[in-house]
């Protein structure tokens, strides 16, 4: 009695094609499959699997599976043979291709087998290295079983030179594990496993909790994590605020942006100029902003050199302090560092050109050059503001394209423009956003 539950041609990767039958497994180890063995070109030291070695690479190869229920006549035809014991783990035997392209089921019985491995033009196989669709057959393999009882493995026949690498290779390995080391070593993979699984549900539960207070409290929608600009600058004002402007919808944002601009404009005593009116203007009915806004460098020249720009300062705004964030308890979870405030770059400096290096003698600065000094640390509380250069970037702000985006950078503009008036401003914007009473 024979069958053959495979015969025709199958498809190899790297040389390689498996029998399992182990559902939980993830399929053999090229090692551990041929540990303690003398034959190199079938691996069965893993339970429950078979590592079938090929001359070709890549490509078809011949090959013939059958089942008898005694051990069958070798035929003289085959270069090289080796046999090995083996005994499937499940009923779901399958001799299955590199990475589980194609499978085919053997249904072999829970039972111990003998195996042969026969293999013909392994040599010519390994020289070609690659079988294209449209090329002959190179090399051809027989895969035998039969119910016997455990015994060694051994090579029966050995013709080929690459044949001759891998038994090589199989007696340079070491013993295979016992069956206690193999569980220990499976517990040992789980915990592991579990336990980084753990970590890191635990890592994104803080880094969730992290972001909420970053966010004042709740999560952003898409469209705040996308805004960009000065969202960071006003969250740390007020972050409810900034919630219950992405919440107002574009209209809402339009008109919040318009006020902002034009608070900021009249905080700095800007509105009295007639280039500064007509870009309030264009805003309120929703066109582009006139000259000289059209242009960024002259926005900035046309401030430096009008002389009824006034000089008034103000103190820096300073946000409320907030509660530390006080990550949720998970041991061994790490606190995910705070992500740098974003702030966009306004007035002249947008135009300069900017370098790292220290200034000195080597390079000192050239004829109309601006000095930025950047300070780290709690800034000074002495420190004043420009009022009008801080109410431009307000009204620049107004003007951008997403309503999101230009409701909160004129908000956030014209608070540093109130300096340490800002609460009355944000009065004014909330009433606003929260519509008519």
């Amino acid at each position: 009695m024979v069958r053959r539950p495979v015969d025709g041609e199958v498809h190899v990767h790297y040389g390689q094609i498996y029998v399992e039958s182990d559902p939980d497994s993830s399929g053999p180890d090229l090692d551990e499959a041929f540990a303690g063995q003398t034959a190199g070109l079938c691996g069965a030291a893993i339970p429950g699997a078979l590592w079938l070695t090929t001359g070709l690479h890549t490509g078809d190869v011949g090959f013939t599976v059958e089942v008898h229920d005694r051990v069958p006549p070798l035929d003289p035809a085959w270069e090289d043979v080796v046999e090995v014991s083996f005994r499937p783990l499940s009923v779901d035997s399958a001799l299955t291709e590199w990475a589980g392209e194609d499978a085919w089921e053997l249904d072999l019985e829970m039972t111990d087998y003998r195996v042969r491995y026969c293999a013909q033009g392994m040599d010519r196989a390994f020289q070609q290295d690659t079988r294209l669709d449209e090329e002959p057959q190179v090399d051809r393999y027989l895969l035998q079983f039969w119910p016997a009882p455990p015994e060694a493995d051994r090579v029966l026949r050995q013709s080929a030179e690459i044949a001759a690498y891998w038994h090589d290779h199989a007696r340079r390995q070491p013993s295979p594990a016992t069956p206690a080391e193999r569980a220990e070593r499976a517990e040992r993979a789980e915990s592991e496993c579990a336990a980084a699984l753990a970590q890191e549900r635990a890592d994104r539960e803080r880094e969730l909790a992290f972001e909420q207070w970053e966010w004042g409290g709740r999560l952003p929608g898409q469209a705040l994590r996308e805004v960009g600009g000065n969202v960071c600058g006003l969250l740390e004002f007020d972050a409810d605020l900034v919630h219950a402007i992405d919440a107002a919808g574009p209209g809402t944002q339009r008109t919040v942006a318009l006020l902002a601009a034009r608070r900021a404009c009249e905080a700095a005593g800007l509105t009295r100029l007639d280039w500064i009116t007509e870009a309030l203007t264009a805003l309120a009915e929703g066109r582009p902003l006139p000259a000289p806004f059209d242009d960024p460098e002259r926005v900035w020249q046309t401030l430096e050199s009008d002389p009824r720009v006034p000089n008034g300062t103000v103190g820096r705004a300073v946000p409320p302090v907030r509660p530390p964030f006080r990550p949720p308890a998970a041991p061994g979870a790490s606190t995910p560092e705070s992500q740098q405030a974003s702030y966009a770059v306004t007035g002249p400096a947008t135009t300069a050109t900017w370098s790292t290096e220290p200034l000195g003698t080597s390079n000192p600065p050239g004829p109309g050059s601006r000095t930025l000094r950047v300070t780290f640390g709690v800034p000074d509380p002495s420190l004043r503001m420009s009022q009008p250069h801080m109410a431009v970037p307000a009204l620049l702000g107004a003007a951008e394209a997403d309503p999101l985006r230009a409701a909160l950078d004129a908000v956030f503009a014209a608070v540093v423009t109130y300096g340490e008036d800002y609460p009355a401003l944000l009065q004014d914007i909330w009433s606003v956003c929260a519509g008519p009473t």
